[in-house]
């Protein structure tokens, strides 16, 4: 009985958890870039200025003009 019932726990958490994850591999490897490229360094759930631009943009990073950095 508390094999069934961790098991229904860890699937009721996976069915919540998962369908958040909106980062995919496959957009990083379209694009040629980094995850980090386009989500905030130690938060992988904030986007930078990149990656909202592409959230916005129908997935896609055409027309993006990366802001200079300061020095």
């Amino acid at each position: 009985m508390k094999k069934v019932l961790g098991i229904l726990v860890i699937a009721a958490f996976c069915a919540v958890i998962v369908p958040l994850g909106h980062a995919k591999p496959e957009y990083a490897k379209k694009e040629g870039k980094k995850c980090v490229d386009c989500h905030v360094k130690g938060n992988p759930k904030e986007l930078n200025d990149m990656g909202k631009y592409y959230k916005e943009h129908n997935h896609s990073l055409e027309g993006y003009k990366e802001a200079k950095k300061s020095s």
